[in-house]
């Protein structure tokens, strides 16, 4: 019993619980609104500019060209991306496929390797690997582990029952789990070619490499030309509703399904589809996959190691840059993913339009070119904030805006599968804001949370245009000093730059999959 006049048990848990919300929508909101600073700074120039100069440029058969290129190019990667990245990670998950455990490891490798180093790669030993063929081949095999490590992670985390009853109802293997589970998978798949997709459409260092127009190469052209012109903003405002429209199709795709799971239940072990024949097939499939997308840039960094007028290469340069690399990718990976937190509980905990709109805000910077929201962050700093012109605080605002998606995917995909009753019992036995958090919705969604952050960090070390206009004068990465030589055709020099960044990627890749390999050696 309670006093009179003292709260209930459930006043308590409503009280904190609206004041939790009220926390997570605030920082949130915040977050939001820096990340809208380069779309508000593209529609600005396009009211200054005006609606006559603005449609000219817009409207004319040079934008209708790059259109059809980067939509063609989106559309044919993010669906090669869900065959591949969907297949695979049945295969390895859920049958008796063999070497699944090192095929695993080896599916997510090729997010160690920068698009523009598999370009690189390719262009340099097949100099006919260019146009939207070899784009779409490229880029497929770079970001297919985008759509691979959401629905693998779902996969462990989803009860087989439905499955196996299923399969008992006289449904086979392929069947129930494209009527039982392929429905389950929707998030992760969705959230996995989003992020294609985005990714996509602010690519430039491939895409230039494999001289494959899209928006982002032209603007990168317009720019170097006239630095932030009429036309350069008209693309990139195009590339915007770009963005929307993918944003659009992927929320009515998602639906409002909720997809935790609350009663009871025990932990069980799942059994594996034997492929009897068709194992070796499906193995001979992942190593050419494997082979395709990891060996041929292995192998034409070896290459290039060993061979060419230009391999020698200064070391005490490689090493600053590698220093360097590594300091931005922490700092960067633990500012995004701290920003990512409040966005992504409020996507599945408070559904509506105002965390919907939030979340949504997120991805716009992402869709735009690194040089765009370099030049936007440019002009807003010296107009408002001079002092933080060439800081390291600047470039660190850009990575956010930029991977603030990686992370989001993987956080969001968690807290779908984190039951949100566990964090209302922790408030109702008396655990203030601060500690439902740290103590148990940090701990549920941990996997997702160092998944997002090893996809960051994986991006900023490998980040190229917004650091070659935002880095503070002298800082030189190994990407911007990568791309110095490669673009001037110098292979063999460019190479030690390009293994530093995989090599520097793997350990966070192998953190990827660390928690995949505990679960099937269990």
């Amino acid at each position: 019993m309670t006093k009179a006049g003292a709260p209930s048990t459930r006043e308590l848990r409503r009280e904190d619980h609206g004041g939790r919300a009220w926390g997570m929508t605030s920082i949130g909101a915040l977050v939001a609104l820096v990340t809208l600073l380069p779309l508000g700074f593209v529609v600005g120039y396009t009211i200054e500019i005006g609606w006559d100069q603005a449609s000219a440029l817009v409207f004319r058969p040079r934008v209708g060209e790059l259109l059809g290129n980067t939509a063609r190019l989106a559309v044919g990667a993010m669906v090669a991306c869900a065959v591949l990245g969907v297949a695979a990670a049945w295969l390895t998950e859920r049958t008796n496929v063999p070497g699944r455990r090192v095929l695993s490891v080896l599916l997510v490798a090729p997010l160690a390797i920068p698009a523009f180093v598999n370009s690189y790669a390719w262009v340099s030993l097949v100099p006919s690997a260019t146009g939207y063929g070899g784009a779409l081949l490229i880029v497929t095999l770079s970001y297919f582990p985008f759509v691979y490590l959401p629905v693998a992670a779902a996969l462990r985390g989803l009860d087989p029952a439905l499955e196996e009853t299923a399969q008992t109802l006289g449904h086979g293997a392929v069947r129930a789990f494209v009527r039982c589970t392929l429905p389950q998978l929707r998030p992760a798949i969705l959230g996995g070619c989003l992020l294609v997709g985005l990714h996509l459409l602010a690519e430039f260092g491939a895409l230039q490499m494999l001289r494959f127009p899209t928006f982002t190469t032209a603007i990168y052209d317009q720019y170097q030309s006239t630095f932030s012109g009429p036309a350069a903003n008209m693309l990139a405002s195009v590339l915007v509703l770009c963005c929307l429209v993918l944003l659009v199709a992927e929320l009515g795709l998602r639906g409002r399904t909720r997809y935790a799971r609350t009663g009871s239940g025990a932990a069980r072990v799942m059994v594996r589809t034997r492929l009897g024949a068709f194992a070796a097939p499906a193995w001979v499939l992942l190593t050419v996959l494997v082979l395709l997308a990891v060996g041929v840039p292995v192998a034409s960094l070896a290459y290039w190691m060993a061979t060419g007028s230009s391999a020698d290469f200064d070391i005490g340069l490689l090493a600053d840059t590698t220093a360097t690399s590594l300091r931005l990718g922490l700092v960067g990976a633990t500012v995004t993913t701290a920003a990512a937190i409040p966005i992504a509980w409020l996507s599945i905990r408070r559904r509506g339009w105002l965390s919907t709109a939030t979340e949504r805000a997120t991805y716009i910077s992402s869709a735009l070119p690194g040089i765009v929201v370099a030049l936007a962050l440019v002009t807003i700093v010296i107009r408002v904030l001079p002092d933080l012109y060439q800081t390291t605080s600047v470039l660190i605002a850009a990575y956010a805006m930029l991977f603030i998606p990686r992370a989001m995917v993987s956080l969001r995909a968690s807290l779908a599968q984190a039951p949100p009753v566990l964090e209302d019992v922790a408030a109702a036995l008396g655990h203030n804001r601060v500690g439902v958090l740290r103590r148990v919705t940090l701990p549920l969604i941990a996997p997702g949370l160092g998944a997002g952050a090893a996809l960051v960090f994986l991006a900023v070390v490998t980040e190229l245009t917004a650091t070659l206009l935002l880095a503070p004068t002298g800082t030189v990465t190994l990407a911007t000093q990568f791309w110095s030589h490669s673009s001037s055709v110098a292979y063999a020099a460019a190479a030690p730059y390009a293994t530093i960044m995989v090599l520097i990627s793997a350990p966070a890749t192998y953190l990827l999959t660390r928690q995949l390999n505990r679960e099937a050696s269990s």
